[in-house]
């Protein structure tokens, strides 16, 4: 695991940036890469390279790294899971190798398939080569979006490319604060891709790649898709068996370092069955659990009771609300954009608990979005009796819906089953409707409706089910924009390295099959996976309902929170922005108990400190 920044441009003779300033850009993220550095550049590239010794301790395996008598020449962030069979099918083909890294192999297939390789490797991965033979920059993010991976035009030919924005901040003399990013944000509580809240930077999206030849434009493909591919032949029996030996083969493959690899361990089944499947391979496995003190919102006993069972180490770690005030800012900085999921805030903490153990930590991420696992799936289940209402009569019922007292019984339920599933769910979270955002934003633009957002994924779902449809539209917003910037930021502000065996490419040509019958049954989410995992853990992890990762930020914000959280929104500089009124208003109808809108208030203090962070005064104290 590591970091770059690269910086290409048409024109020899005109160089916007010395190689001293783009090191200087680079040591902002010296945290991704604290090991060793390297540097390389020529007539129409730079590289400057950070790195975390994961695999290859030796220097053998330092980048830029190039092949064939420099004829290519690499930066790459992430880890290649195939490298070792990919290898010994270069060899066959007289490849040769000089290292014993999976970045010589991303060269060496590259010189093979050309633009084709990105969809031959199975990892984790952002990189950019220099191709010398043809004269152009090729660059490629992994399937899922599990590493983040940016870039910015600089206008002449000239683009940046960094594994976190923060990079640019030293050049970045105008940042433009995107309004259709800020009004997408407070709608999914996190930035979407491709945007980033500067409209001078954009990220590269996920299963894509970019090609730049010289005097051309920067194109963008697609080289990969989240296609469900639904067998309704297959069997549960059939399911089960598949999903095990897949299973077993990730997380196999995702434990190979030469370092101490360790587990997240939450209660519950994602992360459990990855610590049981993990301690068959290594039996010093050591596992990391958070919690906070309140009854409810902690899965320490959880935790505890499971890791006995499996038989591995736990190590735990209670935070405190006072914790969670000093921690903020510095959890800010590492995350480029406003993430206003309060579980990355303590997965931040349990990244710096693991970081003390071990190099590389296991997690859980995406097994619900390929399984079912989120209980809102339930769903159209539950509303399948509004399937055979004729229009008019569904019309009727929504206004009657409309003016139904606010709590009143059955409000809710006539309101989700008149909605059209495509404007009734847009990812995992919905913080501020349109209205909502109306009330709240000083400008408000009518043009950047959440549903601009995921309307073409919803086209591209149309002939699956509802429940299918909203897995894919999870993975392509949710999982993209939430999760997977939680799991690298928080573990990367510890050079931990955090890898998701669920999220590999062979197991999700599994997923992809699986009926919608063997995901969501009756209620119970993640069915094919709780069959797969029977034997393996005890029943109480098997049947136990998802709980998150459960924050008191509801009761936080009421009491030990409070007049931290007025602080911030009274003397933030976002006046320009956001009616500070309302938003004190929602503070105290919360403190009040007239209304839970501690997601909403927590949405909008995140952006304000966010704000304030990434000011130019500020920036680089934080650093520090």
């Amino acid at each position: 695991m590591c970091g770059f920044l690269t910086y290409i441009h048409d024109n020899p003779s005109v160089r916007c940036t010395s190689a001293e300033k783009l090191k200087e850009m680079a040591d902002l993220i010296e945290h991704r890469g604290p090991d060793s550095g390297g540097f390389y550049e020529n007539n129409y590239i730079s590289m400057v390279f950070k790195r975390l010794s994961i695999i290859d301790l030796s220097a053998a395996g330092s980048q830029p790294l190039s092949y064939d008598d420099e004829k290519y020449w690499i930066v790459f962030n992430g880890e290649i899971y195939n490298h070792n069979e990919l290898r010994e099918e270069l060899k066959a083909d007289n490849y040769t190798f000089n290292t014993a890294t999976d970045t010589e192999v991303i060269l060496a297939a590259y010189k093979k398939y050309g633009t084709d390789v990105a969809n031959k490797l199975r990892g984790m991965f952002g990189f950019i080569i220099w191709d010398s033979v043809n004269e152009r920059i090729y660059g490629a993010r992994d399937h899922f979006g599990i590493k983040p991976f940016y870039y910015m035009p600089a206008g002449n030919g000239e683009y940046f490319f960094a594994s976190e924005k923060k990079c640019f901040e030293p050049i970045l003399n105008k940042k433009t604060l995107s309004q259709e990013a800020l009004q997408h944000y407070l709608t999914f509580q996190y930035v979407p891709e491709p945007f980033t809240l500067y409209e001078e930077v954009s990220r590269v999206e996920a299963g894509s790649y970019f090609i730049k030849e010289k005097n051309k434009e920067l194109q963008f493909f697609k080289y990969w898709e989240p296609n469900f591919a639904i067998n309704k032949d297959l069997s549960e029996e059939h399911a089960v068996d598949m999903l095990r030996e897949v299973l077993h083969d990730s997380v196999k493959k995702h434990m190979f370092a030469d370092v101490t690899v360790g587990s997240f361990l939450s209660g519950g089944i994602d992360s459990s069955l990855i610590v049981a499947i993990a301690h068959k391979y290594n039996k010093n496995l050591k596992t990391f659990t958070v919690g906070f003190e309140r009854e409810g919102y902690s899965e320490i006993d959880l935790a505890k009771e499971t890791s006995e069972y499996i038989g591995v180490q736990n190590y735990r770690k209670v935070i405190t609300p006072n914790e969670f005030m000093e921690y903020f800012p510095k959890y800010i900085w590492h995350m480029d954009d406003p993430l206003a999921d309060p579980a990355a805030l303590a997965q931040f903490f349990c990244a710096e608990l693991a970081r003390k153990q071990c190099t590389v930590a296991l997690s859980g991420e995406g097994s619900d979005e390929l399984f079912g696992g989120y209980n809102i799936y339930n769903e159209p289940n539950s509303l399948k009796m509004f399937n055979g209402i004729p229009k008019p009569l569904l019309n009727a019922l929504s206004r009657v819906s409309d003016i139904m007292p606010h709590g009143m019984k059955g409000k809710s339920f006539l309101q989700r089953g008149t909605t059209p599933l495509e404007e009734r769910f847009v990812g995992n979270a919905k913080i501020f409707t349109e209205e909502g955002k109306r009330k709240l934003l000083v400008n408000y633009n009518n043009s950047y409706p959440y549903t601009k957002l995921t309307a073409p994924f919803y086209e591209a779902s149309k002939h699956l089910d509802d429940i299918t449809r909203m897995q894919y539209v999870d993975i392509k917003t949710w999982l993209v924009g939430d999760i997977l910037p939680n799991a690298d930021k928080t573990s990367m502000a510890f050079s931990l390295e955090l890898r998701t065996p669920y999220l590999d490419k062979e197991v999700f040509e599994v997923a992809k099959l699986i009926p919608t019958n063997l995901r969501v049954v009756n209620g119970t989410t993640k069915y094919v996976l709780r069959k797969a995992a029977k034997g393996i853990l005890h029943e109480e992890v098997l049947n136990r309902k998802k709980l998150g990762f459960p924050v008191p930020i509801k009761h936080w914000l009421k009491n030990e929170l409070y007049d931290w959280t007025k602080n911030i929104i009274e003397t933030s500089k976002m006046d320009n922005y956001f009616d500070k009124k309302y938003v004190l208003s929602m503070l105290e109808e919360h403190k009040n108990g007239k209304q839970d809108l501690s997601r909403g208030i927590w949405a909008v203090i995140t952006i304000m400190v966010w704000y304030d962070v990434y000011n130019l005064d500020n920036f680089n104290i934080l650093k520090k």
